[in-house]
């Protein structure tokens, strides 16, 4: 299991924008920060499966 911290920023272009210093590459964009938060797991999810599938290294795991 990956324990990430999302940073939340509410942005002109977008109404609010995640980020992840934890999971480089993570990016979310919603209307609500309840709304980035929810989209967060699904998405980390997929991203580190792309960066198995090229071999680019992984996050510390939080095994917690």
């Amino acid at each position: 299991m990956y324990k990430i911290t999302i940073e939340i920023r509410r942005l002109d272009e977008v109404p609010y924008l995640g980020t992840s210093l934890d999971l480089t590459g993570l990016i979310l964009q919603g209307s609500t920060p309840d709304e980035v938060v929810d989209l967060a797991p699904d998405i980390a999810r997929d991203l580190i499966a792309v960066m198995v599938e090229t071999g680019e290294p992984l996050p510390p795991n939080d095994s917690a």
